[in-house]
């Protein structure tokens, strides 16, 4: 039993299974008591939510200024882009054809009259963002709000310009490269003491979740939920386990290595919570800290291969539910509208709901209303999104490494192998070690 204990403190992976199995227990057994842990999951979120912002600035910063090719930058950067477009249209029409293979909203015969607009009146009514608006949104109002509000893509945009900035300086930037170094260090050892309360935070989301929905909401929308966890499942070992191939690493190997983020994620149902950690498991991995601070940033806006799978599935769910019959025409218009709004997902909150009611409204004879058969079963299912979508980023991150020639490949098969990790050769400073790795 002392043994148990020893590993269960060393161990963060078996902590946040306990913890996400006591969540479950919680919420189930104690609803009430589960509902009001809310606040230790939004707490840990904001705990790492406050540290996304400086350590991005700083591996972007000091990546660009140590790789000091600027067409690089440019390549890495549209790379990142077409891979992310190529890997979302996958997943989108991935969603469509299951949708209509299992049908599993056929013989709901939901009546449209009887669905309550009132609770997704916050999303229909909130602003989309089109694409120009989308493209606008990403320079910020000042520097200072960039990072007062946390948006991803505003703080990547300035970081690249700041890096790019710094290369043209060259000996002059070298007392900043120093300080941004230092301060580097300092923000991933915070990383680490925030990571140490990951299960408390795990905990707490889960026994909401649970607590507020209740396992029995399930149910009534269970063939949709198994639909869309099965063919997650199947994204990712079939489809990512294809491109990670590609890199000669194993896919099953690679989501063992990340089991610890990946329990995380699902407790806390935002892949947001492991942004910094997932960053620093990537450098340790062997990925060049350039390629990294370019590719997961952006990939948290431009990348999200779970949410495009949910998108599809959830329109032709509601086609079905609703008895509503839509052409293979329109499901043509579906996906193209899709593989615009979707890069606007994560831009704005609710973004998910925000984009299915744009798209619903595109489309035009598939009732908005239908939105409403979703949000009992919403929580549980953005935890699937968010795991596919941290899944797709860290192997785009490998991918990407490898086309650029900056992974090392024998640094990255030990670790996979489960063997010492060797000397890095990527030409960049070894991190420090990634949490829940000895």
């Amino acid at each position: 039993m002392k043994k148990l204990m020893q590993a269960m403190s060393r161990s963060l992976f078996a902590q946040v299974i306990l913890a996400v199995i006591l969540g479950v227990l919680m919420g189930q057994f104690f609803p009430a008591v589960g509902s009001a842990m809310k606040p230790l999951g939004d707490g840990f979120i904001r705990l790492v939510k406050m540290l996304i912002a400086p350590i991005i600035f700083l591996t972007v910063v000091t990546g660009i200024a140590k790789m000091g090719d600027l067409k690089k930058v440019g390549r890495v950067g549209i790379k990142g882009l077409v891979y992310f477009e190529v890997l979302t249209t996958v997943a989108l029409a991935i969603g469509l054809l299951v949708a209509n293979y299992v049908k599993p909203g056929q013989g709901m015969n939901v009546n449209i009259a009887t669905l309550d607009m009132k609770s997704i009146s916050q999303y229909t009514t909130a602003p989309h963002l089109h694409t120009v608006d989308f493209i606008m949104n990403i320079i910020p109002k000042d520097v200072a709000d960039a990072f007062a509000k946390g948006d991803i893509l505003q703080v990547l945009f300035f970081s690249i310009l700041f890096g790019v900035a710094l290369t043209f300086i060259k000996l002059e930037g070298d007392p900043i490269m120093k300080l941004l170094n230092a301060f580097s260090k300092v923000f991933f050892r915070i990383m680490d003491i925030v990571m140490k309360v990951a299960p408390l935070g795990a905990f707490g989301a889960m026994a909401y979740t649970v607590g507020t929905f209740g396992i029995h909401t399930l149910l009534s929308l269970g063939k949709l939920m198994a639909c869309f966890y099965a063919t997650s499942l199947l994204f990712v070992l079939i489809i990512l386990g294809l491109v990670i191939r590609t890199s000669g690493l194993g896919i099953f190997k690679f989501l063992r290595y990340i089991k610890e983020e990946l329990l995380i994620v699902l407790g806390t149902s935002s892949s947001e919570s492991v942004l910094p950690a997932m960053m620093e498991k990537m450098e340790h991995l062997g990925c060049s800290k350039s390629v990294v601070g370019l590719v997961i940033p952006m990939g948290y806006s431009f990348n999200l291969d779970g949410t495009s799978i949910y998108l599809t599935m959830a329109i032709v769910f509601i086609a079905q539910a609703t008895n509503t019959h839509v052409t293979f025409a329109q499901q043509l218009v579906i996906l193209g509208v899709l593989l615009l709004t979707s890069k606007g997902a994560a831009a704005v909150s609710g973004g998910g709901f925000i984009t299915l009611a744009a798209t619903l409204s595109v489309v035009g004879n598939i009732p908005v209303a239908g939105l409403a058969l979703l949000l009992g079963v919403d929580r549980f299912m953005s935890q699937a999104r968010a795991l596919v979508n941290l899944v797709g980023n860290g192997v785009a991150s490998v991918v990407i490494s490898k086309g650029e020639g900056e992974l090392d490949f024998a640094r990255a098969k030990a670790i996979l192998d489960g063997n010492p990790a060797l000397p890095n050769h990527t030409g960049m400073d070894e991190p420090v070690p990634a949490q829940g790795m000895e």
